[in-house]
């Protein structure tokens, strides 16, 4: 069994496209500093590769087949997602002061459990998930060949956004006038509350 390398260029496309895990790791490197995005990074990532890991073994098939557990899961993510959303807003109002150093900045591990939250408690990836890889792989193959496409995503995903971590940290000076600092979280807050209205939308 032999891997899909359509699927690979499928998945780069996928990767590339911006949505709220790219919009919230970004602003994390902006207010928090290079350890903050990368830790908000490697959150996403492993919310993504377990989501991978619950496709292979047929887990969450059973989660979206029972309507109650899926729906609780997506309404949790909604009310996580649009809490993120307002923060960012609030942040946005009130402005920034000095900028944030690496000694006082906040933890890593809140921006861990931020990415992760963030990309966990969105079952449509469930659904993507489902819908995606049978496209490519035979409904017979073993396990361990849909996991080896499974983590395709985030694999890429994270290589992808450490390099944007990358970038936004040589340029963190300039993000971090005033103006620019509230203008990203505004544009950052406006995205997750629109990504929340597209999930309440279609619940």
């Amino acid at each position: 069994m032999t891997y899909s390398w359509v699927f690979l260029a499928v998945a780069v496309v996928l990767v590339l496209t911006p949505g709220a895990d790219f919009a919230l790791i970004v602003r994390n490197s902006i207010s928090g500093g290079r350890r903050y995005g990368i830790a908000t990074t490697f959150g996403v990532s492993s919310a993504a590769a377990l989501q991978g890991l619950l496709v292979s073994f047929g887990i969450a098939s059973v989660i979206i087949r029972v309507h109650p557990i899926f729906l609780t899961i997506k309404w949790l993510g909604i009310a996580y997602l649009a809490w993120i959303g307002f923060s960012m807003l609030l942040s946005a109002a009130r402005g920034y002061g000095a900028a944030t150093s690496v000694e006082t900045g906040p933890a890593p591990w809140t921006g861990y459990r931020q990415g992760f939250l963030c990309n966990a408690t969105n079952p449509k990836i469930f659904v993507f998930y489902l819908s995606l890889l049978p496209q490519f792989v035979p409904p017979d193959a073993p396990w361990w060949v849909w996991l080896w496409h499974a983590w395709t995503l985030p694999l890429l995903g994270t290589l992808w956004c450490l390099l944007v971590v990358a970038f936004v940290g040589s340029l963190r000076r300039q993000f971090e006038r005033p103006t620019v600092r509230r203008t990203v979280d505004t544009v950052a807050g406006v995205v997750m509350l629109g990504f929340c209205s597209t999930l309440a939308r279609d619940a």
